[in-house]
């Protein structure tokens, strides 16, 4: 079997367990995992559906997110409630399971960092997870917004682990059909400009104890970083394009649905293969489809003729184990 994986330490895959609190209104999460008025394809709260794909896949761990909705309006209550079933699925499952928070909506400052606080302190949290903004239309806010600084200050503080998903909001211009949905043309972009506005509003240099992890490899941050560099600038931000480059060869980057040759390639010319881990996105999309992206993920690693495939077990292991 291609995946398994005897005598490694771990192998971390970034899944998407989804809470019962939050499967009344199952369109809703469909439109989340990006099947617009559809219901969800698997029993997303069944434990046993991860674990057997953990097993085929030879995943020894599992770290938990969960979804967010296109507004990413979320309450306190929720977002304790959402926190408290995934520590219990890891207390239940030590050894399978560890989770990255939810916080409330960013606007709740005071909400925010009692709940940082709680899910680290209490919960024992690997990191939280976070959207790349809050709200939707013209109300909306990219993480980065300076309203949200005291929450970047104290995880900067506790040297936090953060895992940043692009978000499921539509842009300015209609995707071109039901075969480019939103998760397909919008999430990898909106990933990318909120890394990008993290970079240029000085949050990345500013707060370096951060470690950020970027989904789908950062979506298009490899091949636009250069044009924010000497772009932004332009436009009035203080930073040199070399401060700009710098700060963006800092994030790390998840391989979930992205792990192409090209798409590797590139992070490792932009960044370095010490900076990725591995990522699935299950159970948003199936495992065939996430067996695909393992097999050109083996094939990339395998071409370097490595005697043990170091690459490959620094990206499934090595690399997340020091990250954590």
């Amino acid at each position: 079997m291609i995946l398994h994986r005897t005598g490694w330490l771990l192998q971390i895959v970034s899944s998407e367990e989804m809470p019962r609190a939050l499967l009344s209104d199952k369109k809703a999460l469909g439109q989340s995992l990006g099947r617009q008025g559809k219901e969800p394809t698997v029993e997303l709260n069944k434990i046993d559906i991860s674990l057997a794909f953990m097993d085929k896949a030879g995943i020894d761990l599992a770290i938990l997110s969960f979804p967010g909705f296109p507004s990413n309006d979320v309450g306190t209550e929720m977002a304790s409630l959402r926190n408290k079933e995934m520590a219990d699925i890891c207390a239940s499952h030590p050894t399978r399971f560890a989770f990255f928070a939810t916080l409330p909506h960013l606007s709740n400052t005071q909400g925010c960092l009692q709940e940082i606080s709680h899910v680290f302190d209490t919960l024992h949290a690997q990191g939280v997870a976070l959207p790349s903004l809050c709200g939707t239309g013209p109300d909306a806010k990219y993480i980065a917004d300076e309203a949200y600084e005291p929450i970047w200050a104290e995880l900067n503080k506790r040297r936090a682990v953060v895992h940043l998903h692009g978000t499921q909001t539509p842009s300015s211009t209609p995707y071109p059909g039901p075969f480019l949905g939103i998760p397909i043309s919008e999430v990898p972009n909106e990933t990318f400009k909120a890394a990008a506005h993290l970079v240029v509003s000085g949050f990345k240099r500013k707060y370096p104890d951060v470690k950020i992890v970027l989904a789908h490899l950062g979506g298009s941050m490899p091949y636009l970083a250069a044009r924010v560099a000497t772009l932004s600038p332009y436009m009035g931000c203080p930073l040199t394009p070399e401060e700009i480059i710098e700060d963006f060869k800092t994030f790390y980057y998840d391989t979930a649905l992205s792990a192409s040759d090209a798409n590797l390639k590139a992070v490792e010319a932009f960044a370095s293969l010490d900076r990725v881990v591995y990522g699935s996105d299950f159970p948003a999309v199936t495992s065939e489809i996430i067996q695909w992206y393992d097999n050109h993920l083996v094939a990339f690693t395998e071409e370097r003729g490595e005697k043990d495939n170091d690459t490959l077990r620094a990206i499934c292991a090595g690399n997340i184990g020091r990250l954590l």
